[in-house]
């Protein structure tokens, strides 16, 4: 592999690794804001009780989360310093108001939501989970704005080679953040519910904790039912929001090597040295279909309308657009058949779904890996599109360090996602019958 290569392999396992996290907390950091809402409004047992047992989830989460964000802000500066003296003016002071937004927030009352249970008044600690959630809605809005900043450039100018702001508004809030803030923060709140339902299936298959699995995949998947349509309409504008100054992305997404294909590529393995697919599975007229028009006539554009030395890699941007897509087909299809179970008084006896709903639990997850190697190949070969090539980003490190430490991350990773599963199958198997003793709270 090349320099280049070797960076961008370290950054991005070291991305797809931190954003499995955010993907689970933040939707359960408002999740457990509503549990102790309730909790002290009704002084219900059960709303402590499944206030416990998440906040033990989101707590390892939440710090390994943290940890690996911050490795990705010493890569920026590391790995890619052309990235980093370039942009710095403006990447800079976005990454940095995430510092003191969302980190101060969630520093100065993490301990109070994790330690103050049953030791400060209960309007304290509601107002720590608030906080807290506050917190995590704010890192994403600065990440967010960052990359889409990195996707849609406006409000600089570029002098002596670096970017340079003239309009900050126009710079954090530029065409596509609009769209892809809100597609993002949905993404994660379904993640979480689907994630919480999941789990909640669990017991229900074994019959453990009813009034706890009942209450979390009734609350899961009314989220789930509510927000899964809003995500469609939001992810079908944050297309038309990018794609339009992006055709690269879309013609790679679409699997066609050439013009005038009407049909939709369901699966393709892209040969990219030799510009065409070895298979392909496509469904005809289904793409002309999707663009409104019925008669078959209107072509999906094709990836050879692309200079060759500006297409991004076929193959990652169109399975990751796969998954994603695919991922939220599966979501809509379940909380629509769920929400036909509820008003037919069958949720909670229909086993079978039980089991279904249970092997769902990381789909929300996959989706929004997906959504991010759409969005990050598909940008591909810049990494500020249209005004500076990831090959001039890169910094000029010596290439056996790099593959030592690519190597080094990739292990330690795995290791720690392995101790995560491990920690979550653990204490779903321990269970919530007895989490109304920890941290000397009382249920009533």
């Amino acid at each position: 592999m090349s320099l280049l290569d070797l960076s961008r392999w370290q950054f991005v396992i070291t991305v797809m690794f931190h954003m499995t996290f955010p993907a689970i907390t933040v939707g359960l950091s408002i999740l457990l804001s509503i549990l102790y809402g309730m909790y002290w409004r009704t002084r219900k047992a059960v709303y402590l009780q499944m206030f416990r047992f998440w906040r033990r989830i989101f707590a390892v989460g939440f710090a390994i989360g943290v940890v690996a964000g911050i490795v990705i802000t010493f890569e920026m500066g590391l790995n890619w310093g052309g990235y980093a003296a370039k942009t710095g003016p403006i990447i800079g002071p976005i990454i940095g108001m995430e510092v003191v937004t969302a980190f101060f927030v969630e520093a100065g009352f993490i301990g109070v939501l994790l330690y103050g249970d049953g030791r400060v008044r209960h309007a304290t600690m509601f107002a720590s989970s608030v906080m807290v959630s506050i917190g995590t809605i704010l890192s994403s809005t600065w990440i967010i704005a960052a990359n889409s900043w990195m996707q849609t450039p406006a409000g600089f100018v570029v002098r002596d080679g670096r970017f340079e702001p003239t309009d900050w508004l126009d710079a954090i809030v530029n065409r596509s953040f609009v769209w892809r803030w809100p597609h993002m923060v949905l993404a994660v709140l379904i993640s979480a519910a689907f994630f919480v339902a999941g789990i909640g299936a669990y017991y229900l298959v074994k019959a453990r904790a009813l009034p706890f699995a009942r209450r979390s995949v009734s609350i899961a998947l009314g989220v789930a039912a509510m927000l899964v349509p809003v995500q469609i309409f939001v992810g079908d504008h944050t297309a038309g929001a990018v794609l339009p100054y992006q055709l690269s992305k879309l013609e790679a997404l679409e699997g066609n090597w050439t013009n005038g294909n009407t049909g939709f590529v369901l699966f393709a393995i892209p040969d990219q040295q030799a510009q065409r697919n070895l298979a392909e599975l496509d469904i005809p007229c289904l793409g002309s279909a999707i663009n409104k028009d019925l008669t078959c006539k209107t072509a999906v554009p094709g990836l050879d309308l692309t200079p060759k030395a500006d297409r991004p890699d076929m193959a990652a941007v169109f399975w990751g657009f796969r998954v994603m897509f695919l991922a939220a087909l599966l979501m809509f299809g379940t909380a629509f058949y769920a929400t036909i179970l509820r008003f037919r008084r069958k949720l909670w006896t229909s086993r079978r779904f039980h089991r279904f709903l249970l092997w769902t639990t990381p789909v929300g997850v996959l989706a929004i890996l997906g959504g991010w190697a759409t969005a990050e190949t598909g940008r591909q070969p810049w990494v500020v599109f249209g005004q500076l090539r990831t090959a001039d980003a890169v910094s000029h490190l010596a290439p056996g360090e790099l593959v030592f430490s690519v190597v080094g991350f990739s292990l330690l990773y795995l290791v720690m996602l392995i101790a995560y599963v491990a920690y979550i199958i653990r204490t779903v198997r321990i269970g919530p019958e007895h989490v109304l003793g920890l941290a000397g709270g009382r249920a009533n």
